[in-house]
């Protein structure tokens, strides 16, 4: 059974929180909601500086320094954007005071310094760093240019750098690589210092040195160290094993981060383009440019379409710049907003503006959680409950040793007005307070935020291992609430792999598509230079005769390829002819378009886009004869052609051209700039049909989704038609049937909706196709507006409006711009939508495992404080000492968190509904769980503290001292062993069989182990430290039984029904109630 009954006879479950509506999740739109509570933060994607201080300042802390390790830093945060601005402004006061004073030189004619050698090159590091970071266009002009430059540094502008190991080594030795001295992480020793400042711990030390030294005045030091020393010895093991634990989380964040930093790009190395590590790139690598990619280190610019750069990483304002050659000058970080270009690197790592504001700034991995913040809240209750129950403790023993109830075992009162000695007095008082202040260790979880960071460490390792590289944190919670994924199609959902198995010229089908001979010289011709000059794309053929590579996109890629075998000559068709202008591809138009010039001085214009966007804008197209016919009578066959092949599955790509009067082609480059290329009047070449097959899985992974009660929404930029097919496939659509508006719905359709109609169309969309990127943005607000917690997938730099504005925003590893990746919260590093289900699973488990954590860790706080003050208030003395509850506290706060944590996710999980964003953290079967076990401990241990002595036959010891010893023994044996067997029934909360799983689960097995390893040794070997004896067989086979039972009081658990409404919302009623009545 793997489920318990409510009262309306659905099954719960716990892991995945209980099952609920979509439009309950966001309660957050709730008017009644009560938003003065400051751990009450949904969303701290975007959360101002003033929320995150309040919650902060509100929080009860006993170790700052633990406890917000893993948050933001917000002084710190504060200090970091200072500096950037003032190293970006003393960069532009240099800039400013050069460009005057080239301004003047060119007046009185001071010539330019000419370069200095720098080992195998013509050119010196500090001359090209000064050029690039002062913007010296003069000093290009000087060296001859970009063409000289790039001979200085032995550089083929067309096929790059030679690129072997000697040459990349002679780069790197002459002007350093691309690598920035980092600030180091903080090493182990901080951590150690970091966990010793917990408040209760420095009291602690403090009270451990006054005993050790009344201890060793009052029984020399042969045996008065004892206690002192065990305090001692048991707050170091705290402070260690913390200190542990914390570096190795630490490790984690500094590896992710590494992996965050290692930019892919591309770059061409002796005529191929190849693929390299941003941190590869050198001195004199040729770096092709498109919209979205991070310029990856200081350069000039080769050529350029529209290349427009966003400057703002580094001037700090949001102002994009247009480059040419008058402002051929590229600066590191920087993103390209717009077009294409070529790059010449002349500046790498330190010798950068970048890299110098890099290197001058540690970066903060530190950030806010939304469960982070509510376990500040939750600590925080529970803080002030332990302190208040400490401080009652204190107040009862103290009062019953002065008046003379407190008595030792042998029946002596321990203070006797007038004859007890002050070092004994003040030994006693020591030893009170020590223990009050215990139970304020015990009792103040400052593990519990700590627990999140902790699962949310592991969680991202693992996920690494499934293909998504987690970039922000609370995405991985947040994860576990989507109620919708808005996926791409291209990609995601298909596998990328790109062939054109369909083509159309004129009213003729090629079959195969690649055979010329079926097509005129005339018409191959045309096409092939279009397919060459109006692409993205390369095709690269060595020399030696091998495999022809081919680079670009997908669809570059699959049209080059289909050229290719039409007897396209890459290099030569590019050499024949001139590119004059090129717009490049944009989404939102779905096409991209060139001027060229030929040989004999013609200007032809070739488009090539989405098939039905691009017939529109024709008025002929050719035949298979090679003649020119009017299209205007068949444009129905072309639509029912495209029409065909999109049911097919297939992407229709339209090639088309047209001539252009030379007197309307712009003679300059500021005409150039301006000039908007005719895209009317076109001659249709060809329509391609492109079949990108389903990712196997893919089906699955969707009805998996489904399940979990997370709909999945197709939003694509590709043909109604070609969207709709492949939702059927891969199950987004259940059936043809459903294919009906609102269902299935084009972009433009959507976006002229009123914002009130999108918000209630949006939750019957499942398909958008012929989507751009702002549908896309206006289909996630209309989404959120609804109460959706929306994931949405992107890999364009226009899709990262919608990427930053959804709850969890999922851009592409492989086909995902660097301004995509940089606006998303996680990367899919293989681009497959499986990997995108997995995410949600582990965001499901990461919340599953913290609520594990809470009930076992509030089942030790309940127990061990009943037990410690109902004994303080009843007979003066407490059965737990200090260092007992010290281990206690160890194997609840560290070692618990450890072992429960890092549970993996299981089946469970993704067959509930999502976990509302505003579900109580402690759930009324969490509340049924941990009282019914502390409960049973809270009797028992209470039984054995009243009673034992006459239960264990001790009565008529004559050693009564040695009486008490083994009867208190064996309260801490059990109460131990009660927790080492309740952490199992913490695995799984709402299931009958706690052991499923458990065994492959090394971690847990190994924390279990050792804390029974080590609680043997320290009731039988460590006894003088924690002021126990050694118990014999039998009394551990009864500890051992105390501790079994809590399995099978867990199963009956279990089985007892509970209230659908949640426990702290009655709470929250009453308060309310109460708070209207008194503002009336």
């Amino acid at each position: 059974m793997s489920g318990f009954s409510s009262g309306d006879g659905r099954l719960q479950d716990l892991e995945a929180g209980p099952s609920k509506d979509n439009n309950d999740l966001n309660t957050n739109l709730d008017p009644d909601a009560d938003t003065s509570d400051p751990f009450d933060i949904d969303q701290t994607k975007n959360a101002t500086p003033q929320t995150l201080k309040r919650w902060r300042q509100a929080a009860l802390v006993l170790n700052a320094s633990r406890r917000f390790r893993y948050t933001l830093d917000l002084r710190k945060q504060e200090e970091k954007e200072q500096r950037k601005r003032m190293i970006r402004a003393h960069a532009q006061v240099i800039r400013a005071a050069l460009l005057f004073k080239l301004a003047g030189e060119k007046g009185i004619g001071t010539p330019v310094t000419l370069p200095g050698a720098a080992g195998d090159f013509a050119v010196g590091l500090e001359q090209l760093a000064s050029m690039t970071r002062d913007h010296k266009l003069s000093a290009l002009q000087q060296y001859g240019g970009v063409k000289g430059l790039s001979d200085l540094l032995k550089t083929n502008l067309e096929t790059g750098i030679y690129g072997d190991e000697v040459d990349l080594l002679n780069r790197k030795t002459a002007f350093g690589s691309n690598t920035y001295p980092r600030k180091k992480g903080r090493s182990f020793w901080r951590f150690l210092w970091e966990a010793w400042q917990d408040l209760t711990l420095i009291i602690l030390i403090v009270a451990a040195s006054v005993s050790l030294g009344l201890g060793i005045k009052t029984e020399g030091l042969k045996e008065g160290w004892y206690d002192g020393g065990s305090i001692f010895l048991a707050v170091l093991l705290v402070i260690v094993v913390t200190a542990t634990s914390d570096y190795r989380q630490s490790l984690q964040f500094q590896n992710l981060n590494e992996e965050k930093r290692n930019i892919q790009l591309e770059v061409v190395r002796g005529g191929r383009i190849v693929k390299v590590s941003i941190y590869d790139v050198v001195v004199g690598d040729v770096v092709p440019l498109k919209i979205g990619d991070q310029v990856p280190a200081d350069g000039v610019l080769v050529n350029g379409h529209s290349l427009a750069i966003d400057e703002s990483s580094m001037t700090g304002e949001s102002k994009i710049v247009y480059k040419d050659k008058n402002e051929p000058f590229l600066m590191s970080g920087c993103k390209v907003a717009d077009g294409v270009g070529t790059m010449l690197v002349t500046g790498v790592g330190i010798n950068t503006e970048w890299g110098l504001l890099m290197a001058s700034i540690s970066e903060d991995t530190g950030e806010e959680t939304p469960l982070q913040v509510r376990l500040n809240g939750v600590a925080t209750f529970i803080g002030i409950v332990g302190l208040s129950v400490a401080v009652s403790v204190l107040v009862v023993l103290l009062a019953r040793y002065f008046t003379g109830h407190t008595e030792d075992p042998d029946g002596t009162k321990q203070f006797i007005k007038g004859r007890t000695n002050f070092d004994d007095a003040f030994n006693d008082v020591v030893k009170i307070f020590t223990i009050a202040v215990t139970i304020v260790v015990v009792a103040v979880p400052e593990g519990l935020p700590l627990a999140v960071t902790l699962t949310l460490a592991y969680s991202m390792r693992k996920m690494m291992a499934d293909k998504a590289l987690v970039r922000r944190l609370s995405a991985c919670e947040t994860m576990g609430s989507a109620t919708t994924i808005c996926s791409d199609k291209t990609g995601t959902l298909t596998l990328n792999e790109m062939t054109v198995v369909e083509a159309f010229v004129g009213k003729k089908k090629i079959n195969p598509p690649s055979d010329s001979s079926q097509l005129p010289a005339s018409v191959v011709s045309l096409l092939n230079e279009g397919v060459a000059q109006n692409s993205t794309g390369s095709v690269f053929v060595p020399k030696d005769g091998g495999n022809i590579e081919i680079s670009g996109s997908p669809t570059e890629k699959a049209i080059l390829s289909w050229a290719v075998k039409l007897g396209m000559k890459f290099d030569i068709i590019r050499s024949d002819s001139k590119i004059l202008h090129v717009f490049p591809f944009n989404s939102e138009k779905k096409r991209g378009g060139v001027a060229l010039q030929g040989a004999d001085s013609e200007v032809r214009i070739h488009w090539k886009g989405a098939a039905e966007i691009v017939l529109t804008s024709c008025s002929g197209y050719i035949d298979s004869n090679g003649c020119l016919q009017s299209i205007k009578e068949d444009k129905e066959f072309f639509k029912a052609a495209i029409d065909e092949m999109a049911v097919n599955s297939l992407r229709c790509v339209a090639l088309a051209y047209r001539l252009c009067e030379k007197e309307k082609v712009p003679t300059d480059e500021e005409g150039f700039n301006g000039w908007i290329l005719p895209e009317e009047n076109l001659v249709l070449l060809a329509i391609v049909g492109i079949k990108d097959p389903c990712r196997p899985g893919v089906k699955d992974a969707v009805k998996i989704c489904m399940d979990a009660g997370v709909k999945v929404r197709m939003v694509t930029g590709d043909n109604i038609q070609t969207a709709k097919a492949i939702a059927l496939e891969c199950g987004i659509l259940s059936s043809a049937e459903d294919a009906t508006e609102p269902t299935i719905i084009e972009g433009r359709v959507f976006r002229e909706l009123s914002d009130k109609e999108r918000e209630q169309i949006s939750k019957k969309i499942t398909v958008m196709g012929r989507s751009s990127p702002s549908d896309k943005l206006l289909l996630v607000q209309a989404l959120r507006k609804g109460g959706d917690v929306v994931a949405v997938t992107g890999d364009g730099t226009n899709d990262a409006p919608a990427l930053h504005e959804a709850d969890i925003g999922l851009s592409m590893g492989i086909q995902g711009t660097e301004v995509a990746k940089e606006s998303s919260d996680i990367i899919i590093l293989d681009d497959n939508f499986a990997s995108v289900v997995k995410v949600v699973r582990w965001g499901r488990s990461v919340y599953a495992n913290i609520q594990k954590f809470i009930q076992f860790q509030l089942t030790v706080n309940v127990a061990a404080l009943v037990i410690n003050v109902v004994a303080a208030i009843s007979s003066g003395d407490v059965p737990l000492n200090s260092v007992q509850l010290l281990w206690v506290n160890l194997i609840m706060d560290t070692l618990g968190a450890l072992a429960l944590a890092t549970e993996p996710p299981t089946d469970n999980l993704m067959h509930r509904s999502p976990v509302g964003r505003r579900e109580p953290l402690i759930t009324n079967i969490m509340w049924r769980n941990l009282l019914l076990q502390a409960s049973y401990q809270v009797t028992v241990l209470l039984v054995l503290n009243f009673m034992g002595l006459t239960i264990l036959h001790l009565k008529d010891d004559h050693d009564r001292e040695h009486a008490y010893d083994v009867k208190n023994t064996l309260i801490f044996n059990a109460f131990v062993m009660c927790q080492i067997f309740n952490e199992f029934n913490a695995r799984k909360p709402e299931e009958i069989n706690c052991f499923k799983g458990v065994t492959k689960n090394y971690l847990f097995m190994g924390i279990i182990g050792f804390t029974f390893v080590l609680q043997i040794i320290i009731i039988e070997f460590l006894g003088k430290f924690t002021k126990t004896v050694r118990l014999y067989w039998k009394l551990w086979l009864v500890s051992l039984g105390i501790g079994i039972i809590s399995w099978p009081l867990a199963i009956v658990g279990k089985l007892i029904p509970v209230p659908k409404t949640p426990v702290s919302g009655y709470f929250t009623k009453a308060f309310r109630r109460c708070r209207t009545d008194g503002n009336a």
